[in-house]
């Protein structure tokens, strides 16, 4: 058990360590600090940078695991799903995000996988150098970013960074893909949440007309719709419709 939860965090913190110095520019080179050890406080000294670099590392590694994923767009998704509901506290946000959490291990499950296969197992075995597991633990993250990405948002990052036009896709950088990654979850978020509040915007334009036409303008039409947008949401299973369509959206 100890083991494996060791190699996950060593794990994410390669993939971590991957898109940090893929961002540094367009070469896969990695970011050092070159202490000369001469004397015992200098090696002190030393193992200090050596902390602080470890502890820093381990710091972003939750940021840039959750927007290098399917987080975003699953947590918008299903936050979209609950102001369609109009109930704000309903299911609490620490359901809302550990669903979101779960759902987002699920669907990046083989590409985890597929970097644990091919970086972290040889390089624990020894057959591979550290710059070779972090070149190998890049290239899946990166392939999954790009399926996602709009060829537009990459090259709006493109002309802000001042680059050149890139010959082929491998040669756009992690800084670039990133953000374009980030900005096209949210379109595709925003859409898929438009299509949800759709049916719930029907059923609140109905009440509200109905009320109306009865006269009774005081009774709040919220109050009398909500019941029937659970009743919507529940006959539909909309639960299963919504985490199916997550899943697939990302196929």
């Amino acid at each position: 058990m100890r083991s494996n939860r060791f190699r996950l965090l060593l794990l994410a913190s390669i993939l971590a360590a991957c898109l940090l110095s893929g961002c540094a520019g367009q070469g896969n080179t990695l970011p050092s600090v070159r202490v000369e050890v001469g004397s015992g406080e200098n090696e002190g000294l030393a193992l200090s940078v050596q902390l602080i670099l470890l502890l820093t590392v381990l710091s972003l590694v939750p940021a840039i695991i959750m927007m290098t994923t399917a987080f975003v767009r699953i947590a918008i998704v299903l936050s979209f799903v609950r102001s369609a509901l109009g109930m704000p506290q309903v299911p609490p946000n620490q359901v809302l995000l550990g669903l979101a959490l779960f759902l987002t291990i699920a669907i990046m499950a083989p590409v985890w996988s597929n970097a644990n296969q091919n970086a972290l197992q040889p390089y624990l075995a020894g057959t591979i150098s550290l710059e070779s597991a972090m070149e190998h633990g890049q290239k899946p993250l990166r392939e999954f970013m790009l399926r996602q990405t709009r060829e537009r948002d990459l090259a709006l990052f493109v002309s802000l960074a001042d680059l050149p036009r890139p010959n082929r896709i491998a040669d756009v950088p992690t800084f670039v893909v990133v953000p374009g990654f980030m900005i096209s979850e949210l379109k595709t978020a925003f859409q898929m949440g438009f299509l949800i509040l759709l049916p719930f915007l029907v059923i609140d334009i109905v009440v509200s007309s109905t009320l109306m036409a009865m006269g009774m303008m005081m009774l709040p039409p919220a109050s009398i719709s909500l019941p029937f947008k659970v009743l919507l949401f529940v006959l539909a299973d909309g639960w299963h419709l919504v985490v199916k369509s997550l899943a697939t959206s990302f196929v």
